[in-house]
């Protein structure tokens, strides 16, 4: 970390004190994400980084936002509403619209998590359901008398690949 001791390089006025600054790549290492990425961000109008030489800095203010928009970005928000939701900070001190705001998109993106989950449910059950009978038809199959020279298919049971418990599935051999 940089420490500086002017006012002037972090932007504020007022009596020296000491202002954290991070380096690129101090601050992309500390948060587990890529330079690239610091850069993406700036590119995008979510980070102003301060210019000691010509050395990008990023203030604590930076480092705040960073984690704001990767905590959105976990939750499925786009860069553009990202931006929207970090750009009220500076539109209004008293956090009152931004909090609206938020308490807006957060039911949007609950709303529709739920949705899309609802769907999930409705593809795993049709998905089992034709897994059930297939592996009927495949059991049918081997009770049926097998005309001669035709080689009969048998049902192993396999463990399914990333399944839950580890659920036995049918395999033809």
């Amino acid at each position: 970390m940089v420490m500086c001791l002017t006012p002037d390089a972090y932007g504020d006025a007022a009596m020296p004190q000491q202002y954290p600054l991070y380096t690129v790549t101090q601050l992309s290492a500390e948060l587990g994400i890529t330079v690239r990425t610091l850069h993406f961000y700036e590119a995008q109008g979510l980070l102003t980084p301060r210019r000691v030489g010509n050395n990008r800095v990023y203030a604590q203010r930076d480092r705040a936002r960073v984690i704001l928009i990767l905590r959105g970005k976990r939750l499925g928000f786009s860069i553009k509403e990202i931006k929207e939701y970090i750009e009220l900070y500076d539109i209004d001190p008293t956090q009152g619209q931004q909090t609206k705001t938020l308490l807006k998109v957060v039911r949007s993106r609950v709303a529709k998590l739920e949705e899309q989950r609802l769907a999930l449910e409705e593809t795993l059950v049709e998905l089992r359901s034709i897994e059930q009978q297939a592996l009927a038809a495949l059991r049918t199959l081997e009770t049926t008398p097998t005309p001669p020279g035709v080689e009969k298919t048998k049902v192993k049971p396999r463990r399914a690949a990333g399944a839950a418990g580890g659920k036995l599935t049918g395999r033809v051999t």
